[in-house]
């Protein structure tokens, strides 16, 4: 199996940015982020799914917000001085969606032979999750972004 790592010319390695959402670290690829931005203003729009939060203007483009937290199933993102929107572009680079998290922490860069996939025989959806990264004790769980984009 081809990491995306590898396919980012880091051989072995992939860069993640390391979000918390409701006390746990979640990973993106750092291919994946356009950018981290401070929570701001929220224009709530009418007929939206619960998880989206509504619209912000970011240098002239509407960028919806999703409450990632609540995407995923597992609460709300907190609305505190630490939260942030991490901003995704779709492969295509067509849209992008602005994801309210609890926090970035740091960048990390992993060993691809860190990574295993989910659980086996946990009743986990594992369309969002490209699976789980040990490191020193910590897991990281490794999200399928365009997966949650997706749908």
């Amino acid at each position: 199996m081809e990491t995306k790592g590898q396919q980012d010319g880091l051989g072995d390695e992939l860069q993640l940015v390391v979000l918390r959402l409701s006390g746990e670290e979640y990973g993106l690829r750092i291919t994946d982020v356009q950018e981290i931005n401070r929570l701001q203003s929220v224009t709530k729009m009418p007929q939206m799914p619960y998880h989206v939060k509504g619209v912000i203007n970011l240098r002239g483009r509407l960028i919806p917000i999703v409450d990632l937290a609540q995407r995923l199933g597992i609460g709300e993102a907190s609305r505190d001085d630490d939260a942030r929107i991490v901003v995704v572009e779709s492969g295509d680079k067509s849209k992008a969606i602005g994801y309210m998290v609890d926090g970035v922490s740091e960048v990390l860069r992993i060993r691809t032979g860190d990574i295993e996939g989910p659980p086996a025989g946990a009743s986990v959806d594992s369309a969002y999750i490209d699976g789980v990264c040990k490191l020193e004790g910590r897991l990281i769980i490794l999200l399928n972004i365009a997966a949650v984009m997706a749908d």
